[in-house]
């Protein structure tokens, strides 16, 4: 949630800055006012229960015959107190779910633009180039028995997947290999909860915005999370942290679960997009001095995994139309995929600011005494199936077996997948 007081105090700056994100000026102009009656309505009610508590007083020091009138006085106060609390209970909601709709201010450095429109920063890793036919992940793993597609759809539906063998052998090393690398920069290693209660949604920004994309379920409204993230934000929601204990750095793992509503048709090929997959995540609170620096380090950490993959990739400031509600600012990195003969995202990091600790409520203890929010990033340092796409297809040899990158050779055991 943005910040109400520099929407009040400074409402030009909010909405050119929103205005950025497409988002309405005339709307907004609407939510400041919305904000000043619900700000009336606290101090009316106020106001309307010191006088219901005055008359009350006011009746045990009458007269008998005095009474009757001040009864009737106090329960008019009553009353009224009783309809000013309705209006505000009603607006309160109103505000609750309107402002819970605004995304977070961009920052300034992100570039302008709607989804396609990205700049490149860089690009690492060298270019495959092949002398004979490429395959794609779904013919190099199918052809090994490491990915079955067609029995999943009978048990599950389409956009599900049975990794077997080396396929799930692979997702395993890859987990650890990106584990221990996290470990390397100072982050600790969490299993998180994947189900989560609606608090955990809303205040990591999902709710709600991304509520097409998430799974519900049926009798315990339980969400399952489509990324860590989620549990990892939601680990100090109500906390108040001491300024020596940051920054505090997690590395989740877990399964993910995504709708995927909106993407019918969309690179539904084999396991790039589905509704099942796992992540090992990057989640950060730190001293807001910090955040931009922090976002870097986030980023260096996802490029040290993938050149230790020896995948040629571009790293891509998204522009501020196709950030996700709580994002000031997110980096992409879009490995080559020599199946699809494109770029195609494999990791994310971004910067949430303030955003989700607002509304979860998580602060720092200052030393001076005052207290103010801490700010939160995540990044995927390993989205586990996208990787796989991206390592088999880069280091594919003719006879359809897969050469393991070095660094990934500790943990798998093997120079060479798909050997006969």
């Amino acid at each position: 949630m943005i910040d109400l007081r520099l929407l009040r105090d400074d409402f030009a700056s909010v909405a050119t800055a929103l205005a950025r994100r497409g988002y309405d000026r005339d709307e907004l102009a609407a939510l400041r006012h919305l904000d000043e009656r619900r700000r009336a309505l606290v101090a009316e009610v106020d106001r309307a229960r010191a006088d219901q508590r005055s008359a009350s007083k006011g009746i045990g020091r009458a007269s008998p015959d005095q009474r009757p009138a001040l009864i009737e006085a106090a329960a008019e106060r009553k009353a009224e107190v009783a309809r000013l609390e309705q209006q505000l209970t009603e607006v309160e909601a109103e505000h609750t779910r309107r402002f819970a709709a605004v995304p977070n201010l961009p920052h300034p450095d992100a570039p302008d633009g709607d989804e396609g429109d990205g700049v490149v920063r860089h690009t690492f890793g060298e270019r495959p180039h092949f002398d004979f036919p490429v395959r794609d992940h779904v013919e190099l793993l199918e052809s090994a028995d490491a990915l079955d597609l067609a029995r999943a759809a009978k048990v599950s539906g389409a956009r599900f997947a049975y990794l077997k063998g080396e396929g799930a052998l692979l997702e395993f090393a890859l987990v650890r290999y990106a584990i221990d690398i996290a470990m390397r920069h100072g982050h600790t290693p969490v299993i998180p909860p994947v189900l989560v209660r609606e608090d955990a949604m809303y205040g990591t920004g999902f709710l709600p915005t991304d509520e097409q994309q998430i799974f519900l379920t049926r009798d315990d409204d339980y969400y399952l999370v489509g990324t860590s993230e989620v549990p990892l934000a939601a680990l100090h929601m109500d906390e108040l942290l001491d300024e020596d204990e940051l920054p505090i750095r997690y590395v989740g793992y877990s399964p993910c679960f995504r709708r995927e509503a909106g993407t019918h048709g969309k690179d539904t090929r084999g396991i790039l997009r589905v509704h099942q997959f796992e992540k090992v995540e990057l989640f950060s609170f730190v001293h807001p001095e910090l955040a931009d620096d922090e976002h870097e380090r986030i980023l260096s950490i996802e490029q040290e995994v993938f050149t230790g993959l020896e995948v040629h990739a571009q790293v891509v400031d998204i522009p501020v139309g196709d950030l996700g509600a709580s994002a000031a600012r997110k980096f992409d990195i879009e490995a080559w995929l020599p199946g699809q003969d494109a770029y195609r995202e494999v990791t994310s990091c971004s910067n949430t600011t303030d955003y989700q600790a607002r509304r979860l409520k998580a602060r720092i203890r200052r030393q001076d005494g005052d207290n103010l929010l801490v700010h939160t990033l995540n990044g995927t340092a390993l989205a586990v199936q996208r990787a796989i796409i991206a390592l088999v297809e880069t280091h594919q040899r003719a006879d359809g077996t897969v050469v393991v990158p070095a660094a990934l050779q500790p943990y798998l055991g093997r120079e060479v997948l798909f050997a006969r």
